[in-house]
Order: structure tokens, then C-alpha cells, then sequence
């Protein structure tokens, strides 16, 4: 007879390593943290709003005469009374230019300084420039778009300033719009582009959200509000822009459809 074959010892499981507890250090540096998260923003807007009103109050307290501020009989500053001071000025100018006697006395100021060889040309341009940004019906930096920059492939976002007008657009076949290409991170400086109309995606995204990105360099992106059916639609590709042949298994997208926007509104 045989001898009966020894069982085999039942095998031992690794016993599962507890997780281990967040250490005192770890605690206090992640509630750090937190507080840098959430007071960070606050401080640094009041702080800049606090330059502003200070600017102000500096600039408007040393035309004041001093009779009239509130310092001469308090002996200390009311922070943001420049500010007001300001505020009813420029408001207490629109009104009056608003009137008969206003328009004729803006129209005299305006023939004098077109009559001046330097001045004449920086106050035309910023006139134009400010009654275009600030007027209510203007179509300037109201849209957000991408555009192929600085070769096809590579995106980058811009605003809309305008419809091409004038010599730029007599010149080209196309139907181009003036497109600002901002800078990272700062928004102020950039570059003027004539892009075809064709060329334009329209974005759902506002202006405020657009510069919100330029400025954090990408790392604040706002949501896509559009529909789900929506989002599926591809408006262009890379390989595409390029010539090159998509692959076989790669879905091809849908051809890029018209877009809409107000800049000839």
C-alpha cells in the first residue's frame, strides 16, 4: 500500500500594510495650505484695489485746494475720497457735454488740439480707440476665438477687435477680421492679426474667462457650457491642417461648419 501523500500547507496571504496616518507635519502643512488657498486671492485683491484707491486719492488730494478736503478739518485721510471726487467729476462732465453749450465747448477743445502737429494725432487715435472699445453697440473684444498661430496645427486663443476694413481687406481675397493676440501673462501686449473668417472658430467661452486663462498661463480653464451632442462634433484637426492622411482607424471629423459671430453686427 502506498503511503498517503502529505497535504500541502495552505499558503499565507500577505497580510495588507494599514495605510498609514497623515503625520502631525503633514497635517499642519496641508492646513497651510488651505489657508494660503483661500486667503491668497482676497489679500491680493484688496491689496490691489488699496493701490488703486490710494493712486487716486494721492493724484486728486494734490489738485483739491485744501479747503475742500475733509483732512484739512479732521486731521487724518477718508480713504477713497478721491475716488468719489473723481466719480462726480467725470459724471458732472458728461452730463454738461450732454447739453448745447457742452457740445460747443468740446467741439472748440477739439479744434485746438487738432491744430497742434504732435497732440493732433495722439488724441484722434485715442479718441477712436476709446469710443470703439466703450461703445455699446461695438462688436470689439466681445468674442473669444482660436486661430492656427504661429503655423497650422498649433492653436492659440485671441479676441476679436473688428471687421478688416480699408486697404487690408481691399488687398486680400478673403473675408478677414482683425484678431488680438494676447501674450502670457500679460494681456495688455500682443499681436494684431488679419485672419480669414473661415479660419475663426468662435469660442462659447466670455472674454473675462479668456483673459483668466492668458493670464494663469493655462492653468485656469473654464468649463465647456455647451451641449454633450455638441462637444462630440470635432471642428478641425492637426492632421488635416498639415495635409497629412489620417489613419484608417482614426475616425475623420466632421467638416468644420459655419461659424456665426457678431463682428460684422
Amino acid at each position: 500500500m502506498s503511503s498517503p501523500r502529505p497535504r500541502a500547507k495552505p499558503s499565507k496571504k500577505p497580510a495588507r500594510k494599514a495605510a498609514r496616518k497623515p503625520t502631525l507635519f503633514a497635517k499642519l502643512r496641508g492646513y497651510f495650505l488651505a489657508g494660503i488657498l483661500v486667503t491668497a486671492p482676497a489679500a491680493l485683491t484688496l491689496y490691489v484695489a488699496w493701490l488703486f484707491v490710494t493712486f487716486v486719492d494721492g493724484q486728486v488730494g494734490a489738485i483739491l485746494p485744501p479747503r475742500y478736503s475733509p483732512s484739512t478739518y479732521l486731521n487724518f485721510d477718508i480713504p477713497g475720497f478721491g475716488v468719489v471726487v473723481l466719480l462726480v467729476v467725470l459724471t458732472a462732465i458728461g452730463a454738461l457735454t450732454a447739453g448745447l453749450v457742452g457740445r460747443l465747448m468740446v467741439r472748440w477743445g477739439e479744434s485746438i488740439l487738432t491744430r497742434m502737429p504732435v497732440i493732433r494725432g495722439i488724441y484722434s487715435a485715442l479718441k477712436q480707440l476709446f469710443e470703439t472699445v466703450l461703445s455699446k453697440q461695438s462688436s470689439a473684444f466681445r468674442q473669444c476665438v482660436l486661430i492656427e498661430y504661429p503655423r497650422r496645427g498649433i492653436w492659440a486663443l485671441g479676441f476679436i477687435s473688428g471687421v478688416t476694413e480699408g486697404e487690408v481687406q481691399d488687398l486680400t481675397a478673403e473675408e478677414v477680421v482683425n484678431v488680438f493676440l494676447p501674450t502670457t501673462p500679460n494681456p495688455t501686449s500682443g499681436f494684431l492679426l488679419f485672419v480669414p473668417r473661415s479660419d475663426v472658430i468662435v469660442l462659447s467661452m466670455t472674454v473675462e474667462e479668456g483673459i483668466k486663462m492668458v493670464i494663469s498661463g493655462g492653468i485656469v480653464v473654464p468649463p465647456d457650457r455647451r451641449p454633450k451632442e455638441v462637444r462630440k462634433v470635432k471642428l478641425t484637426s492637426a492632421a488635416i491642417s498639415e495635409g497629412r492622411a489620417l489613419s484608417p482607424t482614426a475616425a475623420s471629423p466632421r467638416p468644420r461648419p459655419a461659424q456665426k459671430d457678431t463682428a460684422g453686427s
